[in-house]
């Protein structure tokens, strides 16, 4: 047991599963939202009936109805809020007192305001703090249910990466340290991105033998696109490459799935996100990853052609017809 308390910044699905998985491992666990009814409900109820019910809060997960004071009682934090919202929580925290921090993000996706990595977007805020980032295969339901889930912890400092991998590991979550906390980000933010293009080639029909091709020239630009922002090739075939990126174009716990299904069925981008209820971390994703391609300059053809289907420049079956029309060329 760690005596350090712990902080989790974001009770949507991802964030109190995983302040679940801290508090029954004995850390004194508080989770908060800025939501202010859900807040309310999450506290009189000791359960996330919105987005995890039937799973009690343990009598060492609290909830903050405070995030100030809850800054001044701990050291570390865990964000799993929307990457969107990560620099408003910066704010916040760079108002507090606290000292000694140490951060470790669990948001899948891109700062979309500054198209950065989100450590970078921590460590230009607070400074030159201790910062890891959590990512793999893992869906917030079946870590609630207590079901075998691996996942990896990076941080640029090994011994950052231990110090959280130490406060989640338990014999159903097993916790893998590495220090390429560049590659890891880029795995868990494209793969979403990958997802949607999965969901409406699905949605259209296409079958199996077209998922499993979006599924490795997905797994193609994800790791060009993290080899050029500096991340290891061999991250990509790991547990927040490719095992986060099979899991989450395969599987229909998957967000970023669905509303690729909705797409294919003809619905808005509103309409499915609506219907979803909750962020879907691929959209803002893919306003950003173009971008990084041309700063980069590399290919990478089927997020392309996804901002376009989100854009709505193109129909689902438009943006498939455009990535089988493309040129033969040697893998």
């Amino acid at each position: 047991m760690n005596n350090n308390p712990i902080l989790v910044v974001g009770a949507g699905s991802w964030g109190t599963a995983l302040a679940l998985v801290l508090a029954r491992n004995q850390n004194l666990t508080y989770l908060w939202d800025n939501d202010p009814q859900h807040v309310r409900n999450l506290s009189t109820q000791a359960c996330n009936n919105r987005h995890l019910p039937g799973y009690a809060f343990p009598p060492n997960l609290s909830v903050s109805v405070d995030l100030a004071a809850s800054l001044q009682q701990v050291e570390d934090i865990v964000i799993a809020a929307p990457c969107e919202g990560l620099l408003d929580i910066l704010d916040e925290i760079c108002r507090s007192t606290a000292r000694n921090l140490k951060i470790c993000l669990v948001c899948k996706g891109l700062e979309p305001r500054t198209q950065s990595l989100n450590h970078q977007v921590v460590l230009d805020k607070l400074g030159d703090i201790p910062v890891a980032v959590l990512s793999g295969p893992s869906f917030a339901a079946e870590v609630a249910a207590g079901l075998p889930t691996a996942v990896t912890v990076a941080a640029e400092n090994d011994d950052v990466a231990r110090y959280f991998s130490a406060r989640f590991h338990s014999d159903v979550f097993r916790v893998y340290t590495q220090n390429d906390i560049v590659g890891v980000q880029i795995g868990g933010a494209v793969k979403n991105v990958m997802a949607i293009a999965a969901g409406i080639a699905d949605g259209l029909g296409f079958g199996a033998n077209t998922r499993a091709a979006l599924i490795t020239r997905g797994l193609v630009e994800i790791t060009r696109l993290g080899i050029a922002m500096g991340g290891r090739q061999e991250t990509f075939m790991g547990l927040a490459g490719l095992g986060d990126l099979v899991l989450t174009c395969t599987d229909n716990q998957s967000r970023n799935r669905r509303l690729g299904l909705a797409l294919a069925a003809g619905k808005s981008l509103n309409e499915a996100c609506q219907e979803i209820g909750q962020v879907v971390e691929g959209v803002k994703t893919a306003e950003v990853v173009p971008s990084l391609a041309q700063k980069y300059k590399i290919e990478m053809p089927i997020s392309e052609q996804i901002i376009k289907v989100i854009h709505g420049e193109l129909t689902p079956a438009e943006a498939v017809q455009a990535l089988l029309a493309r040129e033969a060329k040697s893998e």
